[in-house]
């Protein structure tokens, strides 16, 4: 296969950034657009001389892959249907809305032989940063992830756990060793249905502890982290940039020169492994455990 015809699902805001990578790359071609608003899809199919269409089957027709970025509500759905019709998968976080549902379709991803991989882009902030450099495990990590409620009221489908304290669920996966053991967590919800502030606190058998806030409801933008290792510490204010780093490793936290667009770093390694020049950056299977904690710090809330 000399080129991969891409279709992207979803003509929301991130469907037409979506949109925008695969009708530029030099690898790919974009095959149409699926939205079930007809003129909400041409909209975004228009500049690029594509059809929208209203089925998902008839884009599966026309693509070798897609691209899942509608509501979260519908990403285990939209995946199934299109690993069914055999083509390979870029869905937006998360995965799906329980562990069962996400393994079961990482599992029928690996067992046709297809790529499924995850809209998880911060992991390639992270590996730029030097995070995945460092060779202790943590044993606290915390995070605070804070935004003004949406104009648009993006993401009103499912709670702030799912929405922005799923990128933090997903890092701390990635660098606290083993599964957590119990999560103690509480939330409220403020201007939408569901939950749109939460604190979540995942322990480890190992004694490490993952401390993570979201909200969507906040006066101002805040975003920052803090992870202490054995040697030192590191904290990072993702806005200002400021860094305190007492630990003996290199950490970078403007990554503009090295990785300009996370977005179209992740869809490139999307197309690279579909066409088999590299294995998926972040299969099906790797975005399982955060989707495992964002269930169990719902529930916990709920509960």
């Amino acid at each position: 296969m000399s080129e991969l015809r891409v279709g992207v699902a979803g003509a929301g805001v991130f469907g037409n950034y979506h949109a925008q990578k695969a009708a530029a790359s030099a690898t790919t071609s974009l095959s149409g657009i699926f939205d079930i608003d007809d003129a909400r899809g041409k909209g975004v199919a228009a500049p690029y001389g594509v059809p929208n269409y209203t089925k998902l089957e008839d884009l599966l027709d026309v693509s070798d892959a897609i691209v899942v970025a509608v509501p979260a509500v519908y990403h285990a759905d939209l995946v199934r249907r299109a690993l069914a019709a055999d083509k390979h998968v870029l869905v937006e976080k998360p995965l799906a809305l329980t562990e069962s549902v996400a393994r079961d379709l990482a599992g029928e991803a690996v067992k046709k032989g297809l790529i499924l991989q995850v809209g998880h882009q911060e992991r390639f902030v992270a590996k730029a940063m030097g995070m995945f450099r460092i060779e202790e495990t943590p044993k606290l990590m915390e995070s605070i992830r804070f935004s003004p409620p949406s104009p648009e009221g993006r993401a009103g489908d499912v709670s702030v756990i799912w929405d922005l304290m799923i990128h933090d669920l997903d890092l701390a996966g990635c660098l606290i060793e083993g599964r957590f053991k119990e999560v103690d967590a509480k939330g409220a919800r403020l201007h939408t249905d569901h939950i749109d502030e939460a604190e979540a606190t995942f322990t480890y058998s190992s004694g490490a502890q993952a401390v993570l806030k979201a909200s969507r409801a906040a006066k101002a933008r805040e975003r920052k982290m803090r992870v202490v290792y054995e040697s030192g510490e590191i904290s990072v204010d993702f806005l200002t940039r400021e860094v305190v780093n007492t630990t003996p490793y290199e950490i970078r936290v403007d990554v503009s020169s090295v990785l300009p667009d996370p977005l179209l770093a992740a869809d490139e390694s999307f197309y690279r492994a579909c066409l088999g020049y590299q294995n998926s950056m972040i299969p099906g299977h790797g975005a399982i455990a955060a989707v495992a904690m964002a269930e169990a710090a719902e529930a916990a809330i709920e509960s």
